[in-house]
């Protein structure tokens, strides 16, 4: 429309009627939202749980002294997942670990027990039991955190010194390949 306007303008400078036409501007309202007092209170329920969903969270974190205990003896009711790539899990990972790229994490939360076995290699995760996360430094084991809690798992926890930790704590060597 501007484009129309100017060229108009150029030519008709002795029909100013014309261009005060195709210049006058739309009225735009303001909108805004009010919520009423009497509004559904299951609506606003859902509202809240949603933005407690959004918001970004922050699990309890582990220390070496806590996860090296879960190494030498796991139990069947908790599992430490390694979220790094299986490339960088071939330098080595720390015992009893199981792997489970952070990259195809959300996708395999939704699989069945079934299938999630057939892809990974072991037992899905119930959502009650203890998940212990690391990956090389922290960071995507704090994202894999995030991403559990979203997909309704509640014992989450983050070793958040990870690999870089744990090779340094046990004397700096490749580690265990479990």
């Amino acid at each position: 429309m501007l484009r129309t306007v100017l060229s108009n303008a150029t030519r008709s400078a002795a029909r100013p009627t014309l261009l005060t036409r195709q210049v006058a501007r739309p009225a735009f309202q303001a909108f805004a939202r009010y919520e009423s007092s009497k509004a559904n209170e299951a609506l606003k329920a859902a509202r809240k749980a949603k933005d407690k969903l959004q918001r970004d969270w922050q699990g309890p974190v582990l220390t070496y002294e806590q996860v090296k205990p879960k190494t030498i003896s796991p139990g069947a009711d908790a599992y430490l997942i390694d979220v790094r790539e299986p490339d960088e899990v071939m330098q080595g990972s720390i015992p009893s670990s199981v792997n489970l790229p952070l990259s195809v994490l959300g996708n395999s939360l939704h699989l069945t027990p079934q299938a999630f076995k057939a892809q990974h290699g072991f037992e899905k995760p119930k959502k009650q039991q203890e998940v212990v996360f690391y990956c090389r430094s922290g960071m995507r084991s704090a994202s894999a955190c995030d991403i559990a809690r979203r997909n309704g798992y509640e014992n989450i926890l983050n070793y958040e010194g990870s690999w870089l930790d744990w090779t340094s704590q046990e004397g700096g060597g490749k580690g265990s390949t479990a």
